[in-house]
């Protein structure tokens, strides 16, 4: 059966965003804020990566050598954020669990705190504000700490969000906003924008946005249009405290252990998510003893209390790597289909970023300037 959107539909046409995590979501509500009819498709039983992610705005203490674009943009994202809670927020009337209490990044040994101050002094050359701290300092800010800790380094503007409720909270605005859900699977989008379901419908549309992640690599779609998004595999635990103990970290940690990271990342109703491995086998999506093993090993040097951590729920999620490890974004060799994906490692951080570049394109035609970088027809 095939789905025609209205001819007498109002503001500035139609819209379909294929893919409900944040990426989309966003995508999704800030389309409908300029004036598009919009529809987003999201199977009911997708493995989104947006429900495992720990939701560390962390553009400090991410930063990566020979990434420095990247890490402009999510430094640009991670500055909108408070505007951007407050009004998802206030849009949806919902709470989004967003921690301003910053980011402590602490070396276990001596190579690990050789590593953090190359990494320090990269932070510093990209004007990120940041400060060294000895190790007394770091266990002064978060007791719990190892005593072997060497040091650390305190990025004060890198903050939290918790991504489950950030999704709840972007899905009421976007319904308060007119966008229309359907729970379905997307198996092609053609080059006349028509975007055909698994239960046999069609939509059509003036303006396509895929933001599906990794999974978008089982959507059939034009030639050269969407490049394979590599599916990077992390595992990690939800835990909390048992009750009446003190809290474990008081604001998001992240650690080298003998060159392992690892994170811990407190919520305000006393969840603590640790993580993350980072593994490339494909669409993979098993618990495995030897990934939980090496998080919890690592936890337990960094932080010798999280053994009484209870365990709340084993999660597995697939980050969806690019080539280039950068974001694709905006239109496409075919008009009117556009790109928002490849968030890798920060799609959450990259939210508002994504969601008001995209829109722009989807008005426009071509993304704002800073976005440029990140356009998906760039020569790779």
């Amino acid at each position: 059966m095939r789905m025609t959107r209205p001819t007498t539909d109002p503001g500035n046409g139609s819209v379909v965003v294929v893919g409900g995590g944040v990426i989309g979501r966003t995508t999704a509500w800030r389309a409908a804020q300029r004036g598009f009819d919009v529809t987003l498709v999201e199977p009911s039983d997708v493995h989104s990566a947006t429900r495992v992610a720990a939701g560390m705005l962390t553009p400090a203490t991410e930063a990566v050598f020979g990434e420095e674009t990247l890490v402009e943009l999510c430094v640009r994202s991670a500055r909108m954020y408070p505007d951007f809670v407050t009004e998802v927020e206030a849009a949806s009337g919902m709470e989004v669990g967003h921690r301003t209490t910053g980011t402590l990044l602490v070396a276990f040994d001596r190579d690990d705190m050789a590593l953090l101050a190359e990494l320090h002094e990269f932070q510093q050359r990209l004007g990120i504000t940041t400060e060294r701290l000895t190790g007394r300092r770091c266990r002064g800010l978060e007791p719990m700490l190892a005593p072997s800790v060497r040091g650390g380094v305190l990025a004060p503007d890198d903050h939290s969000v918790d991504p489950r409720r950030l999704l709840l909270a972007l899905a009421e605005a976007g319904s308060r906003s007119g966008v229309t859900e359907i729970a379905d699977r997307v198996v092609e989008v053609t080059e006349e924008l028509e975007v055909v379901l698994a239960g046999g419908r069609t939509l059509s549309a003036d303006r396509v946005v895929l933001a599906a992640g990794c999974w978008g690599n089982d959507i059939t779609t034009p030639t050269g249009v969407l490049p394979t998004l590599r599916p990077v595999k992390g595992q990690l635990l939800r835990t909390r405290l048992p009750a009446g103990q003190e809290p474990l970290v008081h604001r998001t940690v992240r650690g080298l252990v003998r060159g392992n990271p690892i994170y811990f990342v407190p919520r305000d109703d006393g969840e603590i998510v640790v993580g993350a491995t980072q593994e490339e086998h494909g669409h993979d999506t098993a618990l495995t003893v030897g990934g939980l093993w090496h998080i919890l090993r690592d936890a337990r040097e960094l932080v010798p209390g999280a053994t009484e951590l209870e365990v709340t729920e084993p999660c597995v999620g697939l980050r969806p790597g690019p080539p280039d490890n950068m974001p694709l974004l905006g239109p496409t060799r075919v008009p009117g289909l556009h790109l928002a994906v490849g968030h890798f490692r920060h799609g959450v951080l990259l939210a508002p970023v994504t969601g008001e570049s995209v829109a722009e394109a989807l008005v426009t035609g071509d993304l704002p300037e800073y976005a440029h970088r990140f356009s998906a027809d760039r020569e790779e």
